[in-house]
């Protein structure tokens, strides 16, 4: 059965500050809120390891680490052994965090004096999510310590909130990071625990409920969220009774020439299987017969050169472009931009989706500005689908210079200057982002946590994506899924959030041996099982 999690929520760093905040000041006193982490630890830590088992806890000198000392006394209680090893000293306790130390009657040792070799699991509790700078020292050595030791012995390392290291918002590894079996974290994950490389540095993450109210989640209203079925249901296209292909929407995906003709063939049998009522392939002259002879259900139109390609989208009902994979790097792609993207100045009709991926992004490489200058001028919605090299070939030299030239572009936006830094920072989460709000576009940063964010902020972040999509051709297929979502008017943000997963979800459904001509097969099981589970409703009227 198909499994979606309720709490599709990522809390940044500082919103989970937030969260314990509201908590606090509505009545819940940090103590509680520290006793129930502690206990949730000694569950799972109960759950790992076999009863009167040594465990040794590693405690830090926050409220991690007050955590640690909760968990050990519970644990103490349940004849667990139970050592302790504190980083730093006692009397620099301070808080919640003191007081959980002083509920604790052992002895308490000096974290280099831990005995690792009897202990058949470890709790890191030195550092959680909020963790602000590279870690070093006896800090630094403890974590590699640990880690030695859980590769030598294969013995669990059950984390604290986060792996000790991980950065909670950007799941990026600050000078060292633990390497842990299991993760624990309360109220909602963060970022850091989809995002790689935190998301294999957790393991597994569960998720505790320590008494805060989900009510708190309206005050802080986050804008990231897991990516899955939870998120797009309400928006996803269903076919009416009384609908017909027309009504579907019509994908146009544009091909190169006759060499590399099969690249649209993917993306087009993704735009069907996605849903869209027709799909054509524009194609040039050369290439005619090679899809004539090749294509079905899939129609086919002759467009050679960007004179043609206007020609085609004079005809409104063709609500859908897909450009990109195999359409040849250079002038003539950047021309066929252009054109799509021209502000046609007709109203009442809803705008065109237009999906850009591959060369159509590589052609506009060093020229990211020029990019988002057409995408803002367009009135289109559109979809930008890069790979982390084809991201670093558009947006990376407008990331190293200053911000003088998108602020000729668009000089009435005040927020460029950190926007164009975020373009090198080291969390995928904010390149992708500052991408989105700079272009004007919906950007799917592809990878094996692929990050969907929308102009206004919105981000989804998928976390279980299968490693077999690492295949030549699957994103031509991604970006097709998207083209065919958009034709049926989904909205933009949840279209390309939607076409990951599913993209994702039919890999795994094949699993191994996958090649890209098999992920358009295997989204007819994928939406039946949605459709079964009740996730999806079918239209009945």
């Amino acid at each position: 059965m198909l499994t979606v999690s309720p709490s599709m929520e990522l809390l940044t760093n500082a919103e989970m500050a937030e969260a314990d905040r509201l908590a606090i000041a509505g009545g819940t006193p940090g103590s509680v809120l520290m006793e129930q982490a502690g206990a949730a630890v000694a569950r799972e830590a109960a759950r790992l390891v076999p009863r009167k088992c040594r465990i040794a806890v590693f405690c830090g000198p926050g409220n991690n680490g007050g955590d640690g000392f909760v968990a050990a006394r519970l644990l103490a209680r349940q004849e667990f052994a139970v050592e302790i090893g504190l980083l730093g000293a006692r009397e620099r306790l301070r808080g919640d965090a003191a007081r959980a130390a002083g509920s604790w009657t052992g002895d308490i040792h000096a974290i280099e004096d831990i005995d690792l070799e009897a202990a058949g699991l470890a709790i890191d509790a030195l550092f959680g999510a909020g963790l602000v700078r590279d870690l070093d020292g006896p800090a630094k050595a403890v974590v590699l310590r640990l880690n030695e030791w859980t590769g030598r012995t294969k013995r669990p390392i059950l984390a604290v909130d986060v792996p000790s290291g991980i950065d909670g918002s950007s799941g990026q590894i600050r000078g060292a990071a633990i390497k842990a079996t299991h993760t624990i974290t309360f109220f909602r994950r963060k970022p850091g625990h989809v995002l790689l490389p935190g998301r294999i540095h957790c393991g597994g993450t569960s998720v505790a409920d320590i008494g805060i109210d989900a009510g708190v989640l309206a005050a802080i209203a986050p804008k990231t969220f897991a990516n899955g079925p939870a998120l797009w249901r309400k928006t996803f296209p269903i076919p009416r009774v009384n609908g017909h292909k027309y009504s579907r929407g019509h994908a146009l995906v544009l091909s190169g020439g006759l060499a590399h003709t099969g690249a649209a063939r993917l993306a087009a049998r993704g735009a069907l299987r996605g849903g869209a009522g027709l799909v054509t392939i524009a194609t040039p002259r050369e290439a005619l017969g090679v899809h004539a002879a090749a294509l079905t259900a899939i129609m086919t139109r002759l467009c050679d050169g960007p004179g043609g390609l206007a020609e085609l989208l004079a005809d409104r009902r063709k609500n859908s472009l897909v450009m990109g994979p195999g359409l040849g790097a250079g002038e003539n792609t950047k021309a066929l931009v252009r054109a799509a993207l021209k502000n046609d100045g007709e109203s009442g009709a809803p705008p065109r989706a237009i999906v850009l991926d591959a060369d159509a992004l590589t052609s506009f490489a060093d020229d990211a500005c020029g990019l988002a200058r057409l995408i803002r001028q367009s009135g289109k919605n559109v979809v930008l689908t890069p790979h982390d090299g084809e991201f670093s070939r558009l947006f990376g030299d407008a990331g190293k210079d200053d911000a003088s030239q998108w602020a000729r572009l668009f000089p009435e936006d005040q927020t460029l200057p950190p926007l164009v830094t975020a373009l090198q920072s080291d969390s995928k989460l904010d390149r992708a982002r500052a991408a989105a709000a700079l272009s004007g576009a919906a950007v799917v940063l592809k990878g094996p946590d692929t990050v969907v964010a929308h102009p206004d902020g919105l981000a989804s972040i998928a976390g279980d994506l299968p490693p077999w999509l690492a295949t030549a051709g699957s994103g031509d297929v991604l970006a097709g899924i998207a083209g065919g979502l958009l034709a049926q008017a989904m909205p933009l943000f949840e279209a390309a959030s939607a076409a990951v997963w599913l993209h994702g979800a039919s890999a795994r459904h094949f699993g191994p041996g996958l090649i890209a001509e098999d992920i358009p097969e295997h989204l007819p099981p994928v939406l039946q099982a949605l459709f079964a589970d009740g996730f999806l409703q079918a239209d009945g009227s």
